[in-house]
């Protein structure tokens, strides 16, 4: 679960870094992304820490982890380089994100049918 809490320290590391410059340099899209972040940071942290782990659980961080990947990746594409990550990632990144959430929703349900 080691890799759960340090995906969560660099997400919220970048979320502040990302926060401050677009605080000072403007731009709503690396806003966006900062903030999407920072509310996500805890949760790995939080998945990492507790420890009990199941491989539904797992997938569900990973997918949360791939969908903000995609969707931050994409906004700060288009910020910092004028283009797109690739058509339709940030959908496709706030969609993986959605299941992700389900995904561990469901976790939690199975973990207490046993």
């Amino acid at each position: 679960m080691t890799i759960l809490i340090f995906a969560g320290g660099l997400m919220g590391a970048s979320g502040v870094a990302l926060s401050a410059y677009g605080a000072h340099a403007g731009g709503g899209n690396v806003t966006t992304a900062a903030q999407f972040l920072l509310f996500h940071a805890p949760l790995f942290v939080a998945l990492g820490l507790a420890g009990n782990s199941s491989r539904i659980r797992s997938a569900g961080a990973g997918l949360l982890c791939l969908g903000l990947a995609l969707f931050c990746g994409d906004l700060l594409m288009r910020h910092f380089a004028d283009t797109r990550l690739f058509s339709m990632a940030a959908p496709f990144g706030g969609m993986a994100m959605i299941g992700g959430w389900l995904v561990i929703a469901v976790s939690e349900l199975m973990n207490k049918s046993r």
